[in-house]
């Protein structure tokens, strides 16, 4: 979940390996190869209906929806191109875990924009497809992070494949995903080197994140690495770590989410004001908007929100069912003033109706303040419209 290393001005075109990064060795395989052709001619002169996708690419590259593509390792695309995928489109990856995904790259940009009847779809190439078979998606733009100084162009590297991602660009733009079904992606090679289902690194707001599902993922469903993208219509259904992460001073929002627990599962939403693995040279902490969500526990106990390490932030019309807690509040009076953006009024839960949820509130921040303090409108929450949005181009929900 945390980045390891911070790099002052990095080209984000590169693929940068540090020595003392312990993720770029074991990830990159193919670092070396350059593609730059999307389909290749077989011996007989007859056009190959299958292509691998791997290595760095350094010149636009559409897809041909006529031809199969298999992500064969790391698909990195370099700053300044595009990587365009039709409406209907799948797209697999081989089931080699993290060895496969799809990165674009600091000023590179993806449009794929599908439709609810012809979504684009990203999955596995099993023969009996399962969480953790490759990556995922992944975006890294130049919008603010808090693991840098405020207001510099510094930038840090991800956990896996050491990329540059961060500036001071809140408008960048990494392109556009709408109606986008990612498949049984994430995965670890360590407790600090993880990839989930889409990865969100200093991502703009000249982004677009529309309808888009994490479906049967390993790890999270949808991590924002700071920035300040304005996602909407997001799906999370059985993943097995946190369906909503954030870190790194995230200053975007989330607008209508509806996330389903299966078996094994972590968090709903998991929130840090900033990498507690590195510290907040920024100076501020997350404070994004999370507006219209509807979760489903498991019925097993567990809690649907944890907020921590500072993390401020404004939920609105949310509904919790099935859980041991609610809302579960960490923090101190140090580097870690959670309770005190409830004091302040920066953290607050507005409208929220509780199904089957045995404790609402937790506070372990040190700070006194009670729930009417966090939480108001109880009864009031009425969730997204789940039903009519996720119509036609997601799958698995009850």
């Amino acid at each position: 979940m945390k980045n390891k290393f911070l790099f002052l001005g990095i080209a984000a075109a590169l693929f940068i390996a540090c020595e003392a990064d312990d993720t770029a060795d074991i990830v990159i395989n193919d670092n070396s190869v350059t593609n730059n052709t999307t389909n290749n001619g077989s011996s007989g002169g007859e056009e190959n209906t299958t292509v691998n996708l791997n290595g760095l690419y350094s010149q636009d590259l559409t897809l041909d929806p006529d031809i199969e593509y298999i992500v064969a390792g790391p698909v990195l695309m370099a700053s300044g191109t595009t990587l365009t995928i039709p409406a209907g489109m799948t797209i697999k990856a081989e089931p080699i875990g993290v060895n496969a995904y799809i990165a674009i790259q600091q000023g590179a940009k993806i449009i794929a924009n599908g439709t609810s009847s012809n979504p684009i779809v990203f999955t596995s190439n099993a023969s009996s497809p399962s969480s953790g078979n490759w990556g995922g998606l992944v975006l890294l733009g130049k919008a603010p992070i808090n693991s840098t100084t405020d207001g510099s162009e510094d930038v840090s590297t991800s956990e896996v494949g050491a990329l540059a991602y961060g500036g001071n660009t809140p408008g960048d733009d990494s392109g556009s995903l709408t109606y986008i079904r990612i498949e049984y992606a994430g995965g670890a090679i360590d407790g600090n080197a993880e990839l989930n289902g889409l990865s969100l690194y200093a991502v703009g707001s000249g982004t677009t994140i529309d309808y888009v599902q994490i479906y049967e993922g390993s790890d999270d469903g949808f991590e924002f690495f700071g920035g300040t993208v304005e996602a909407s219509h997001l799906v999370v259904v059985n993943c097995e770590d946190d369906s909503i992460d954030w870190t790194e001073g995230f200053f975007g929002s989330v607008t209508d989410a509806y996330i389903q627990h299966g078996t094994t599962h972590d968090k709903a939403f998991e929130c840090d004001g900033y990498n507690t693995d590195f510290s907040n040279e920024g100076g501020y902490y997350a404070n994004p908007t999370i507006t219209n969500v509807t979760v489903f526990g498991a019925n097993d106990g567990s809690e649907a929100v944890r907020l921590r390490a500072g993390t401020q932030g404004t939920f609105t019309n949310i509904v919790l069912n099935n859980f041991g807690k609610g809302f579960r509040l960490d923090g101190d009076a140090g580097d870690n003033p959670t309770g005190q953006g409830v004091l302040d009024d920066l953290l607050n839960v507005v409208d929220v109706t509780f199904n089957n949820v045995t404790t609402t509130m937790e506070n372990n921040t040190g700070a006194v303040f009670n729930e009417s303090d966090f939480i108001t409108g109880v009864g009031n929450g009425t969730g997204t419209d789940y039903a009519t949005w996720t119509a036609g181009w997601t799958v698995g929900i009850n």
